[in-house]
């Protein structure tokens, strides 16, 4: 039964597929959610989904209060992100429908700035957003143009492994955590010994992992990652804020040297509600923006991405102000996701 929801969703073009004792199961489409019939599932039938996905050795893990995350591949060949967890007592399971194939940064709509940064020889970029924003897809198209315009080895750290990786002109090895490696940290510090130009950390979670990220990216290695941050300043503010206050200064300096790029990705229903689009607030580590850093004067780097448009950088008010002008979004839509309304009614009004 559950192959036969996720065909629905996936002919429904929903991000995700939900199931929950006492409700009917429920899609995420274009952002919201909607139930797929109005016949609520019993507690058997949400038990019998989670084990016919899952090994004995997860089902104790689960028993014992741990949430699983793996990747499931369905009867058609898609993959999955599975994320179970229980709650009231009950099992519950959160699906993430995943793309058989890597899409372009061109498919995606994506400022050419983000194929010309993947292409950096070493540094840290940086892509955040809320859950569901699609980082993990950018950084995929990302990977992508490595693989297919340099000989280098690029090494993934991800749980679960998500998008799927052939060897074009890089070679490319995928760890999965929980089941390749212990953590993002054991991993990271593994990583530094198998000889990667490229390193991809699915999410740098810890005290541990960013310094770890930073010291790869600092001996001469690119480093891709995340953070559920959702602007520029507050993803520098919050690497920063992980260490110790004896140690910040420091690490002021170290992202100084190594940060080449943030780039802040939120993702947006669009005016025929079938579909989302996405506005990046983009800042390139030029010198102004590194002596914001290492002065910890982060609050000054909006007025850097302003007026730097020709190295890539933009705000997310010119995104959204870009989006309503092309009409892909609403004002209301656009206003919600702002930093400075006064601005983007500026940029909107400048437009049209």
């Amino acid at each position: 039964m559950i192959e036969q929801y996720l065909r629905i969703a996936r002919d429904n073009n929903a991000s995700d597929l939900h199931i929950t004792v006492g409700l009917p199961p429920m899609l995420r489409i274009t952002g919201n959610i909607r139930p797929i019939t109005d016949i609520p599932l019993s507690q058997s039938e949400v038990e019998m989904f989670v084990k016919s996905m899952i090994s004995n050795s997860q089902l104790n893990k689960l028993m014992t209060g741990d949430d699983l995350d793996f990747t499931y591949v369905s009867e058609d060949g898609f993959r999955n992100r599975v994320n179970v967890y229980r709650q009231k007592g009950n099992f519950a399971i959160a699906m993430r429908l995943l793309n058989s194939t890597i899409p372009t940064l061109e498919q995606l709509n994506l400022p050419e700035i983000l194929g010309k940064l993947a292409m950096l020889q070493r540094g840290l970029i940086l892509v955040t957003g809320p859950t569901g924003s699609g980082k993990s897809t950018t950084l995929a198209a990302m990977i992508d143009v490595i693989n297919r315009n340099k000989r280098c080895h690029i090494l993934t750290l991800e749980e679960p492994i998500e998008y799927v990786h052939h060897h074009k002109q890089s070679m490319i090895n995928q760890r999965e955590i929980g089941s390749d490696s212990y953590s993002f940290a054991h991993a990271l510090r593994s990583a530094l010994r198998e000889d990667p130009d490229v390193i991809l950390v699915g999410e740098m979670r810890d005290f541990e992992t960013i310094s770890l990220a930073l010291t790869a990216a600092e001996t001469g290695h690119l480093v891709l990652s995340t953070l559920h941050t959702t602007n520029v300043a507050q993803t520098i503010d919050r690497i920063i804020d992980v260490f110790p206050p004896n140690q910040q200064a420091q690490v002021r300096l170290q992202l100084s040297v190594c940060l080449k790029a943030v780039v802040a990705q939120h993702l947006l229903q669009q005016v025929d509600n079938r579909s989302r689009c996405a506005a990046l607030e983009i800042v390139v580590a030029n010198e102004a923006v590194s002596n914001m850093i290492r002065e910890g004067k982060t609050y000054h780097i909006a007025s850097v991405m302003q007026t730097h448009p020709a190295e890539g950088m933009q705000t997310i008010e010119f995104a959204l102000a870009k989006l309503v002008r092309e009409n892909k979004i609403s004002v209301d839509i656009a206003m919600e996701h702002c930093s400075d309304p006064q601005l983007l009614r500026r940029l909107i009004n400048s437009i049209m």
